[in-house]
């Protein structure tokens, strides 16, 4: 399967979208993870936190309508929406350890059978920090990660991650432009929707880890 880069990334983010409940407080990464407001179903409604202090971000602000003063975790311009509420990074990561996000959506370098993600560092190379990653896998209700399916070819869901990790064992659930994958505790990765024109042995040949394929494997919903 080839998809183009921006088509990959619409079909992952349309995916991620349906995962998402009107009236959740949801975390998303930096990259690919914005992509999937754009694509809620008009009766879903949820509020996006920031862990820099936000909860009510709202649509990319338009050319002359940037405020300086609002920004998200990565420094990019945001708006706000009605109800928006600002308080210091204590209180931010105290609504994330205290587990009132419901969904964080995250990217991956690389992610494993069991779960384990790294995602915020390769080793040599320059990283701005390592942001509140860590603190969102282990406070956040439930853990989606957005991410193509490989690197320039190389698998990136792997038997067991090389790169430092961010968090073991957090992830609930793995979106990729080739299918849709459960983290299922102690019985590893299970496959239960395949984007459609790809084959179980495709997405098994751009896979590292060991996959399962439920029963009734259903197409990738869009």
């Amino acid at each position: 399967m080839a998809l183009d880069k921006q088509l990959t990334r619409e079909v992952i983010a349309k995916r991620v979208a349906l995962e998402l409940k009107d009236g959740d407080v949801v975390n998303l990464g930096i990259g690919l993870p914005t992509m999937v407001p754009n694509y809620l179903a008009n009766d879903v409604h949820v509020m996006l936190q920031s862990e820099n202090g936000l909860i009510g971000i709202g649509s990319e602000p338009g050319e002359g309508q940037v405020d300086p003063n609002l920004i998200n975790a990565g420094g990019g311009s945001i708006s706000i929406v009605p109800g928006a509420a600002t308080f210091d990074s204590a209180t931010s990561f105290g609504i994330i350890r205290g587990g009132h996000v419901d969904v964080s959506i995250l990217g991956a370098l690389e992610v494993d059978e069991e779960g384990d993600l790294a995602n915020w560092i390769i080793p040599g190379k320059r990283a701005p920090g390592m942001g509140g990653a860590m603190d969102l896998l282990v406070g956040t209700k439930k853990v989606i990660l957005a991410m193509e399916h490989t690197a320039k070819g190389a698998p990136k869901i792997l038997k067991k991650c090389r790169l430092p990790l961010t968090a073991k064992g957090q992830v609930d659930m793995i979106i990729t432009e080739m299918c849709v994958i459960e983290v299922r505790k102690g019985e590893g990765l299970w496959v239960t929707e395949i984007y459609g024109g790809v084959t179980r042995e495709e997405v098994q040949a751009a896979t590292e880890a060991h996959l399962h394929f439920v029963d009734n494997i259903q197409p990738m919903r869009q």
